[in-house]
């Protein structure tokens, strides 16, 4: 089934040469990405925000299944999706369930980095404290 989709991305960052070089290596990085097509891409100027540097870029997709294009969330976290085409699909139950699996897996995986990055912080925090302390 091919889903036809537009998908927003967006950055933030600085400084203003990198995010654009940043946008333009996603898009090249998506290009090889099997069961993915691009069919157009707009990207946006870039736009001072605070000390910061905005870019997002608009693209057309299409993509070989429902399954990738989860894949595709995951990876390059748009801002936005929007499903044009298949306007209707009915999914099978093990379809559906081996979807919601691996989104589930996904998930666990982003919960236990988040997880550990947060004791690694905890700890640093207490040596810092405890160096702190001793000075």
């Amino acid at each position: 089934m091919m889903i036809k989709t537009k998908a927003i991305i967006e950055l933030l960052g600085g400084p203003e040469e990198y995010i654009k070089a940043t946008i333009n290596e996603l898009i090249e990085k998506m290009k090889k990405e099997d069961g993915v097509k691009i069919v157009s891409e707009a990207i946006s100027d870039t736009k001072k925000t605070g000390k910061l540097w905005s870019i997002f870029v608009d693209l057309d997709l299409e993509i070989n299944e429902l399954s990738r294009l989860m894949d595709i969330c995951f990876d390059y976290m748009p801002s936005s999706v929007e499903i044009f085409e298949p306007a209707k699909s009915e999914l099978t139950a093990e379809y559906s369930t081996n979807l919601l699996n691996d989104l589930l897996a996904r998930l666990h995986q982003y919960n236990m980095l988040v997880k550990n990055l947060h004791a690694e912080n905890m700890l640093m925090k207490k040596k810092l404290n405890e160096q702190q302390t001793n000075d």
